[in-house]
């Protein structure tokens, strides 16, 4: 009968691949919790402070929407502050300026994932790596038993299969969190670039009436 003792004994004995998948697999479980924890909520507050924002700042209230952004630590916060700091500048200014800083806030959100990425497609090399070990152990007991019974090759066998089961597994894992946080960090990256637009139509209406007023005081 099998046993949890006996998994263990073929994990110990199969330990040149599961070791590493074990690894892999911490790795890749810390990553992703961090990341989930790191984009819970953080579309819709995003959303959220960027309306805040663009609605402070067309009243015109351009001080007041700096103090909006200074109170919050979310990225889209920073990348509007930092907007709001350049005046009377042309449109495509704007517009690199945004463009950057949307480059460096989706390359932080991807801290870490490709780690996991390369575990999953790492993971069942390393279980066939395992497999072949198992293989060769099998044959190494027939050799030394003398014969072929299946008595002889089972733990071995068994150590291969184990090892291929758990490379697939951690393989498995491992590209479903890789994409799904790609697919959150494109939809966080939509928002941004969202807000970096409304940002930059809500500039050029407040320039266009501030513009008119001065001709309308002129006239």
């Amino acid at each position: 009968m099998f046993t949890a003792e006996h998994l263990i004994d073929l994990l110990i004995m199969g330990w040149l691949s599961n070791v590493p998948l074990a690894l892999g697999s911490i790795v890749t479980l810390a990553i992703f919790f961090d990341r989930v924890r790191q984009f819970r909520g953080l579309e819709t507050r995003s959303r959220e402070l960027a309306s805040e924002v663009i609605d402070t700042f067309v009243r015109p209230d351009l001080e007041g929407a700096r103090r909006v952004c200074e109170r919050s630590d979310l990225p889209v916060a920073k990348m509007m502050l930092e907007t709001l700091r350049w005046q009377n500048i042309a449109v495509e200014d704007y517009d690199r300026i945004l463009t950057t800083l949307r480059a460096e806030m989706t390359s932080e959100m991807r801290r870490g994932i490709w780690l996991i990425g390369t575990v999953g497609s790492l993971a069942p090399f390393v279980g066939l790596f395992g497999t072949v070990i198992g293989i060769i152990r099998a044959f190494a007991d027939m050799a030394k038993g003398g014969g072929g019974g299946f008595v002889v090759v089972a733990g071995s066998l068994s150590e291969a299969l184990i090892a291929t089961a758990a490379g697939l597994g951690v393989a498995i894992v491992a590209l479903s969190f890789y994409n799904y946080l790609n697919t959150r960090v494109g939809s966080l990256a939509a928002t941004y670039a969202r807000a970096a637009e409304r940002l930059v139509q809500a500039i050029l209406y407040v320039e266009s009436h501030a513009g008119h007023a001065g001709v309308d005081g002129g006239a």
